[in-house]
């Protein structure tokens, strides 16, 4: 079982399933969705509209049609409104139904982007945290899952996933 952070364009990655930051709605938003969207092709949005709606805090999972992966998961993360509001519980609930949703679609290979920390606003040290724990707790009990990708956007998100892996599980 492995964990890496990796400054890389999740669209490209031939893993067994992408994670991609998404609204309630489903609909591309910008940002990591935007390009998962576009790189998967108007399919991809057709099988989000009859979907429909994902609450926050938990994700759906669709065919990654033109996409090198078998699945997208659309996992919809909150947006940091000061940490009071239930965010972090929110998260680990997007990453961990995600996670949940590659094991039980046999998925041995998933990467998974900092979600809520782009534009809604997540600070990044906090979201990579709450990431790289609900991933330890996924990979000792998830059978299938083997292994993972932290696909990071910038280099700030690459440093924070770099310190949240380096940091001892419980610390």
């Amino acid at each position: 079982m492995s964990m890496e952070a990796r400054l890389v364009d999740i669209t490209t990655l031939p893993v067994d399933a992408i994670v991609t930051a998404a609204r309630e709605d489903l609909k591309p938003s910008p940002g990591v969705s935007k390009a998962v969207h576009e790189a998967a092709g108007p399919e991809l949005a057709e099988a989000c509209a009859r979907i429909g709606f994902c609450p926050t805090g938990s994700a759906v999972i669709t065919s990654a049609y033109s996409l090198p992966s078998r699945f997208v998961v659309h996992a919809v993360g909150p947006v940091w409104q000061g940490g009071g509001q239930g965010e972090a519980e929110l998260l680990a609930g997007a990453y961990r139904r995600a996670l949940e949703l590659a094991h039980n679609n046999r998925c041995e290979s998933v990467a998974l982007p900092a979600i809520s920390a782009g534009r809604p606003g997540y600070p990044i040290a906090g979201a990579a945290a709450i990431a790289v724990t609900v991933t330890r707790e996924a990979l000792e009990a998830e059978a299938y899952l083997e292994e993972v990708i932290f696909a990071c956007y910038t280099d700030d998100e690459l440093k924070a996933y770099q310190e949240a892996l380096s940091t001892p599980a419980g610390g």
